[in-house]
């Protein structure tokens, strides 16, 4: 969830939506995102809109005590913007920030209230992300029996000297511990996600923090390369010379290590960043995001999308809290897709996919790029027999050369 809110039309304070967003409603897959902006330590590369309890105080609404009450609110105000359609919700997503910071109750409380208001559809995908050192196993057990069956474990590395570059304060050790944890609890999944590229880290260091990870045989692992976000703690380390950005010849290696890795492990790519042990276990939450679901983001600075109107809450929790309380949408702005950036933006995410992009999303001038690419070794030549436009794995190296192709 960047922390920066992009420009937009005003949203009305209602929070209703034009007529056309929501025509086909409920015929669509249906899911909701819940930020919960609180982190015991802000990472020096972190560019989420997050606060810890100091930035915050213990002004209105900056407390984490009264945090699930204005979100189940939302959940109570998407219910009227949306109308008596019966809109099953198939999957649910508790991000940040690190969501078990809170009570465990609370995060039960906001899946209590979605189900309450939309129903939760049979074998509904109910995440939580978590830290390592965020989260007992009587949390876990709680969770669970409140209807949370997956959570991602944000592990980053399992070497002590880059956990200290990414300001990350957890125990590699604990990781074993808290998945154990999960699985006794009863958790349908356990994802653990990775990020490689950090200063300092070797290609030694990464395999090791592959091994580690793998070791605790997870179902699913994300494995993103690290980007310095202007304005955080680590662009200005690295603007002051104090520690050397990572190269990109460094981060292909990288990448190809954890490619080979995961792959011998019994984990195949499904997005160019995400790997799973088979088609269930996929993130079918992201899934929704990269193949143009709907979604209502819930909580400050959380975006939402549907019937391609997309549109963004106030970023501040206090101001979040305060919108919540008067009885106004949080929303702070919005945009209405036309069919061109719709089009575009299936592309861009659709490519990146392991099931590819239907090429007749495509224009004139990019169908007309596509036999380049395969020459290039960028795209499969047998799913584009068959109208699919599919990277290889050096086509995944430069997947975004590639959308710059197919776009131009």
């Amino acid at each position: 969830m960047p922390s920066a809110l992009p420009d937009g039309d005003p949203a009305p304070y209602d929070g209703s939506l034009p007529a056309p967003a929501l025509e086909g409603l409920g015929r669509r897959p249906f899911g909701f995102y819940v930020h919960v902006p609180f982190c015991s330590v802000r990472c020096g590369y972190c560019d989420f809109n997050t606060y810890t309890a100091s930035e915050l105080g213990d002004g209105p609404g900056a407390s984490r005590a009264s945090y699930a009450d204005a979100a189940v609110e939302e959940v109570r105000l998407a219910r009227k913007v949306l109308g008596p359609v019966d809109v099953p919700v198939e999957t649910v997503f508790f991000g940040g920030g690190t969501p078990t910071l809170l009570p465990p109750e609370d995060l039960v409380r906001v899946v209590a209230a979605i189900d309450e208001e939309f129903g939760l559809a049979p074998g509904a995908e109910v995440t939580t992300e978590s830290n390592p050192d965020s989260v007992s196993a009587a949390d876990l057990a709680v969770l669970r029996a409140g209807g949370i069956n997956r959570v991602s474990f944000g592990v980053q590395s399992a070497v002590p000297h880059v956990l200290r570059v990414l300001d990350r304060t957890h125990d590699p050790l604990r990781v074993p511990q808290v998945v154990d944890w999960a699985r006794a609890a009863g958790f349908d999944q356990v994802s653990l996600d990775l990020i490689y590229g950090t200063p300092g880290e070797s290609l030694a260091d990464w395999r090791t923090s592959l091994d580690s990870a793998l070791a605790n045989r997870p179902d699913h692992v994300s494995a993103y390369a690290l980007i310095v976000e202007e304005g955080t703690a680590l662009a200005r380390q690295i603007r002051r010379g104090e520690v050397a950005m990572t190269d990109d010849d460094d981060l292909a290696d990288k990448y190809l290590a954890a490619d080979e890795t995961l792959e011998a492990a019994g984990l195949g790519w499904y997005e160019v960043s995400n790997w799973s042990r088979d088609g269930s276990t996929r993130c079918r939450h992201n899934q929704l995001y990269w193949t143009g679901g709907d979604w209502w983001g819930v909580g400050p600075g959380a975006h939402s999308h549907v019937g391609g109107v997309r549109w963004w809450n106030v970023k501040h929790p206090t101001a979040y809290a305060g919108r919540i309380a008067g009885g106004v949408s949080p929303a702070h702005a919005r945009e209405v897709l036309d069919a061109e950036t719709r089009r575009v933006e299936r592309v861009l995410l659709e490519v990146r996919l392991r099931d590819g992009l239907d090429v007749t999303v495509l224009d004139d001038a990019g169908r007309a790029a596509l036999p380049a690419q395969v020459d290039r070794g960028l795209l499969d030549p047998a799913a584009l027999a068959a109208g699919r436009a599919v990277l290889t794995l050096r086509g995944r190296l430069l997947a975004d050369a590639v959308v710059r192709d197919l776009l131009p």
